[in-house]
């Protein structure tokens, strides 16, 4: 009897557990705390639900996985489209059917199945030496021109941000024409692919390459930097494909975790992160250009002029992401 007087307590223990669960919002973030916990401090405040935060750098998928259909997650917030994508595959989330949603974001950035919406844009620029080559109107396809051999600096092929570069060079050229250019951005390369963003403009800066593949809002972050300003200030950021085809794009952007206990108050946060006051934070902040078109981006990411987007719609980039994979690997961009 007292074992099953103790099993019975342990099931209301395990029962009240999952009841206050329910009670508030659990996020797995992988963006960074300094950027979440305000936007969900004021959420918190606004709807009086409570919100706890998991960060990570990596690694929130396989958690999902092992924790099944005990995750507590009920929302999950990525850093780049890759990492939704990752979410989808595996399956570890459900659509978020919301007409604020769909009002606030646009079509171009959101699942048509409704699995994930994008929260943020940031631009693939090329960063151009203000000294030896000045303001450029460059395209991505001129990466790949001899006259630019050793000459440019960019992280790993690998990275999500260039794989998704690579992704929409393969939807616009078809994989014989992309693969072509890869090789030839290879064979302009400066040194072997390496470091992040920031540290190609340093390398401009030091003069081991006059052009550099990087994010928009690393810009924006060099400037706040003391010891980075200098990187910054010894380039020119140009959007490219300006005449033609846009420039790329990738995202930041959330989801709805599977076995969320609490799918009508993570709907409730997901609808107050696409809001006006949410976006603006985004872009204050983290200098990222917000997904709802009528917020208006920081006044320093402003001051870099105005630009024309890609067209081609985000989720289109997940068609061809296996090919952009194998392609980096056939030529070898990495060694």
């Amino acid at each position: 009897m007292k074992i099953i007087k103790n099993l019975a307590v342990l099931g209301l223990v395990c029962f009240a557990s999952v009841a206050n669960a329910a009670d508030k919002l659990t996020v797995y973030s992988y963006r960074q705390a300094f950027l979440i916990d305000p936007i969900l401090n004021d959420f918190t405040k606004e709807t009086g639900i409570d919100v706890d935060v998991v960060f990570s750098k990596k690694g929130i998928a396989e958690r999902m996985m092992r924790e099944g259909r005990l995750s507590p997650a009920d929302v999950v917030l990525t850093s780049d489209f890759y990492r939704l994508m990752e979410l989808v595959d595996k399956e570890l989330v459900v659509p978020a059917s919301s007409e604020l949603l769909n009002s606030n974001i646009p079509a171009q950035y959101r699942s048509p199945d409704e699995t994930w919406y994008a929260l943020t844009m940031r631009v693939r620029n090329i960063y151009s030496s203000k000294e030896r080559l000045g303001k450029l109107n460059i395209n991505y396809e001129d990466l790949a021109d001899p006259k630019y051999k050793g000459k440019i600096c960019t992280r790993s092929g690998k990275h999500p941000y260039n794989i998704s570069l690579v992704a929409s060079m393969i939807a616009h050229h078809g994989e014989a024409e992309t693969k072509a250019w890869l090789t030839g951005l290879k064979a302009n390369l400066a040194r072997k692919p390496q470091g992040n963003d920031r540290a190609q403009v340093k390398a401009v800066k030091e003069g081991l390459c006059d052009l550099a593949i990087g994010n928009s809002y690393y810009l924006g972050k060099m400037l706040q930097d003391p010891k980075q300003v200098p990187w910054a200030e010894a380039v020119e950021i140009n959007f490219p494909n300006q005449d033609n085809s846009g420039s790329h794009i990738n995202v930041s952007g959330m989801a709805l975790a599977k076995h969320s206990r609490n799918k009508d108050n993570a709907l409730k946060l997901m609808e107050y992160l696409s809001g006006d006051k949410a976006q603006k934070a985004y872009a204050e902040v983290n200098m990222e250009y917000p997904v709802k078109a009528d917020v208006e981006p920081s006044a320093l990411v402003a001051s870099w002029g105005e630009f024309t987007a890609d067209s081609l719609p985000i989720y289109k980039l997940a068609e061809f992401h296996h090919a952009a994979v194998k392609m980096l690997d056939e030529v070898k961009f990495d060694l």
